[in-house]
């Protein structure tokens, strides 16, 4: 007698599948508006991108598509660690629509892809959940993604994600820099603390040198629980920047903007500025998060090596013009942020000089 073998059998469910689809659907639809066209069970998500003043409040006259990717690193690890998957997608889609934020450009779909070892629905469900959370966040939709589950290629609990996001911004106002002058003021917008950046420091730090756990309270982080603090979501500017863009039709204040990722004020901040200047950056400016002095005295690291793969309280700058200095930051401030002077442009070289 034949003995027949499964896909089951060989590690991948597809029942499994089809009950983490249901149990998502709310989660994603929460996300639409009135441009996504919505067709059951498509292959592919549809989003509208036309001209109707009766169906949109904001329209554009020669749109520009801004495109990301990116990941949330290994994060994810951290939050297999403890099965706590409920933040780890707001992360993912905001290392993706922070980024595109950087060149004026508003967020419109987004989709994720998620790779698992086993395929546990409520453990997808949560991690989705997170994705759209992070969505309505950035006033963005879901409109599709994948899960794929592989046995053969990620061990037992592992699992990556990545996400992609699709934007647009009129062509007359895209940021790029190139207006940035000498004279511009910098302003920082707070981080929520680590971001999705520097991980791989942190974890050998926490766990390797400090031998800490993730469910330990820590005096030096004011009593928090470590895990908690490491798995903080990263903070999502859209909201604001888009609102104080909007208020200026004609006038472009803004000069240029960076998200504050892998590399820090140091290696993201160039990336914008004209080969021209610098940006002079005063380091006592604003306050630091405590998990950056536990790290730092924990490690121990150096202070340079610190500023080069952490954030360390900055997670979005703004250059502008010094006339409006004033007015942007206290409109930023009304919209909910931080925001703190923490340094100028000058005649330079295109770098950053930490003071």
């Amino acid at each position: 007698m034949t003995k027949y073998i499964s896909y089951a059998e060989s590690g991948v469910n597809i029942d499994a599948n089809d009950e983490m689809v249901r149990q998502i659907q709310s989660a994603v639809a929460g996300t639409f508006g009135p441009r996504v066209i919505q067709s059951h069970n498509a292959f592919a998500g549809m989003f509208r991108l036309d001209y109707d003043e009766r169906l949109f409040k904001r329209n554009y006259k020669n749109p520009v598509l801004v495109a990301c990717t990116d990941g949330v690193g290994s994060k994810v690890q951290l939050a297999g660690q403890i099965k706590k998957f409920d933040t780890v997608g707001i992360d993912l889609v905001a290392m993706n629509v922070n980024d595109m934020l950087v060149q004026g450009a508003e967020p419109l779909f987004f989709l994720d892809y998620l790779a698992v070892h086993k395929l546990v629905p409520e453990i997808i469900a949560e991690l989705v959940r997170g994705v759209a959370a992070g969505c309505r966040q950035a006033d963005c939709a879901l409109i599709g993604g994948e899960t794929a589950e592989m046995p053969d290629t990620y061990a037992t609990d592992d699992f990556d994600m990545a996400g992609f996001a699709v934007g647009v911004v009129e062509r007359k106002k895209i940021i790029t820099g190139q207006t940035i002058r000498n004279g511009d003021v910098v302003l920082g917008l707070a981080s929520s603390g680590l971001h999705s950046n520097g991980y791989a420091l942190a974890r050998n730090i926490c766990f390797k040198q400090a031998k800490l756990k993730m469910t330990d309270v820590l005096d030096e982080l004011g009593g928090a629980v470590l895990g908690d603090v490491l798995l903080e979501p990263t903070r999502i500017y859209v909201r604001p920047i888009v609102k104080l863009l909007s208020q200026y039709k004609v006038k472009q204040i803004v000069h240029g903007m960076a998200h504050i990722t892998g590399g820090g004020l140091p290696g993201n901040v160039p990336r914008v500025l004209p080969k021209d200047c610098n940006a002079v950056i005063k380091k006592s400016s604003w306050p630091k998060h405590k998990i950056f002095s536990f790290l730092q005295n924990t490690g121990p690291v150096e202070e340079d090596e610190m500023y080069r793969v952490f954030n360390m309280g900055i997670g979005f700058v703004l250059i502008v013009a010094e006339d409006f200095a004033d007015s942007i930051a206290r409109k930023l401030t009304r919209f909910g942020e931080q925001v703190y002077k923490i340094g100028r442009i000058t005649t330079g070289t295109g770098r950053v000089i930490l003071k």
